[in-house]
């Protein structure tokens, strides 16, 4: 995958930085994923005796050049933000590649700020510039919030998604 991993967001947005995260910033991602009920729902509660797994789960995607663990990061107020995008090669739409997005979270008092917008807009350029042919990301069905902020971002919602619990 070929994403410039450090960018300087727009100009309203000056001072964070989009950068691929560290080992060290495993901990704020942890943080940022508990910051949501949903996820705290289903076991995102950083807790000290998952801090292993969280850590396994880092050195696999940092390992994989089809994945990047993306933060959003500000020098007085630490890691706001974060993503997941994985570009995944297909057979559909011929031969295109998909850029996933996963787990954006922003830190619950600095929501609705315009910083997941400012992610995501360079998400799609990223896509672009990895010759993706579509970006497709999946929202809890319970996230209606969530929802009217991809459409906005011209998401649309064309699919039903299934999941199956292992």
């Amino acid at each position: 995958m070929t994403i410039q991993l450090r960018v300087a967001l727009p100009v309203p947005l000056a001072g964070h930085v989009l950068r691929s995260a560290t080992e060290a910033d495993v901990p704020a991602v942890v943080a940022l994923l508990a910051d949501d009920p949903i996820s705290a729902g289903r076991g995102d509660r950083a807790r000290a005796e998952d801090a292993a797994a969280y850590r396994r789960a880092f050195e696999a995607i940092d390992a994989d050049p089809a994945n990047v663990l993306l933060v959003l990061d500000h020098p007085d107020d630490g890691i706001v933000a974060t993503m997941q995008l994985t570009l995944i090669p297909g057979m559909a739409r011929a031969g295109a590649s998909r850029l996933q997005v996963e787990a954006v979270r922003v830190r619950s008092d600095r929501r609705s700020g315009g910083l997941g917008a400012a992610m995501l807009r360079w998400a799609i350029e990223a896509g672009r510039d990895t010759g993706a042919g579509l970006i497709q990301l999946t929202s809890d069905a319970a996230r209606s919030d969530a929802h009217r902020f991809y459409e906005r971002l011209g998401f649309t919602p064309s699919h039903v998604g299934f999941k199956y619990r292992l």
